[in-house]
């Protein structure tokens, strides 16, 4: 497996990263701005700021068609940067929230997204011709807490979103005018807005941090702060599921999961590196780490001399300074995203952290 590309963009977390659909764009949330940076040869140089928010930027998404980016921020709006030739036009979205909106993200056709918010509630924002505005529609009925993370089923019409009520659920958003009737699924077939298709529970009433639909759309997969990763395979509408596989770890927590094909789930977070689970619908496993450990580089440093040894011995009371992780994240890794894909096979993916790395990786 060839070495991953690492490019330290700064000294500050990032909060979430998207790539345009030539990935030659790169749009970062760091804090109250958006960054996009363009691929100059083999390293990323800032090339624009956008900035229209006045808090934290917490998510960002760039539709892969339209190239439109989506941010949503915790002083409790959304905005459409729209591409034009003099640079990014913002449009404000009509939310209606009164606390922080935590995740975003582009439904598949690109005709919704869905902001989830700290107001208990995911609201489904669609475009509205004759007033030339972003409007919302809000699920609420089971919400009981912040939203923490969302996700979208292949169809555009089933949503799945992870909660800090320590619940995973799959929402209907149709939007009557907006969507298309989908076709009927394992999760659902007369879908009107806020349908309730299922509802997991963490087994230790630990918050979801991710959750992700399968290629197919037939299985969902989340991670919650028990360090665990559950998968639920359902069966047929308003029928219990064909299994819920649940793979705890003794690892640390995991922020971020995506597929790989329908066998295996790339997994990451506070342990600073990502794991990938292989398995199907009798079981599942950690099957190793993503990253190769004895990196040349990284290794253990060149040979000390007497003087320098006994000079840290003086200074730190210990001879070798262990701050450096042997991972290449050094610190939390907050957002893994596919970069390249081949069919429903991701052959590369890329990683954000709280260190300021973006890491591109070959699978």
């Amino acid at each position: 497996m060839s070495a991953p590309e690492v490019h330290h963009l700064f000294h500050n977390p990032i909060a979430d990263h998207s790539f345009s659909a030539d990935r030659q764009t790169l749009a970062i949330a760091r804090d109250t701005t958006v960054e996009l940076y363009g691929r100059v040869g083999n390293s990323f140089k800032l090339k624009d700021e956008l900035k229209g928010h006045d808090k934290t930027v917490t998510s960002i998404d760039i539709a892969p068609n339209s190239g439109r980016i989506v941010t949503c921020s915790q002083d409790r709006n959304a905005l459409v940067w729209e591409p034009t030739p003099q640079g990014y036009k913002p449009t404000l979205v009509l939310l209606r929230i009164n606390r922080a909106a935590t995740f975003v993200r582009w439904s598949p056709n690109e005709t919704k997204f869905a902001v989830g918010s700290g107001d208990r509630l995911i609201a489904i924002c669609y475009f509205e011709e004759e007033n030339d505005w972003w409007v919302s529609k809000h699920l609420k009925k089971p919400i009981r807490s912040t939203i923490t993370t969302v996700a979208w089923h292949p169809n555009s019409v089933l949503l799945a979103a992870g909660s800090t009520d320590a619940h995973a659920r799959v929402l209907s958003s149709f939007i009557k005018g907006v969507d298309a009737r989908p076709e009927p699924t394992a999760w659902g077939e007369r879908l009107p807005f806020n349908t309730i298709c299922g509802e997991y529970l963490n087994n230790s009433a630990g918050w979801i941090h991710s959750v992700a639909f399968s290629p197919s759309g037939d299985a969902l997969a989340f991670a919650a702060h028990d360090s665990s990763i559950t998968v639920v395979y359902p069966s047929a509408p308003e029928q219990p599921p064909k299994a819920v596989v649940t793979i705890n770890t003794q690892l640390l927590p995991f922020m971020s999961l995506i597929w790989n094909g329908e066998a295996e789930i790339i997994a990451a977070g506070y342990d600073c590196e990502a794991f990938r689970f292989r398995g199907g619908l009798n079981g599942w496993q950690l099957s190793g780490t993503v990253e190769a450990k004895s990196r040349p580089g990284l290794g253990d440093a060149r040979e000390e001399s007497a003087l320098n040894m006994f000079k840290q011995m003086d200074l730190k009371g210990k001879v070798k300074d262990d701050t450096q992780l042997k991972t290449v994240h050094q610190n939390t890794v907050t957002m893994l995203r596919p970069y390249e894909t081949s069919g429903d096979a991701v052959t590369k993916f890329s990683s954000t952290g709280v260190d300021g790395r973006l890491v591109i990786w070959n699978v």
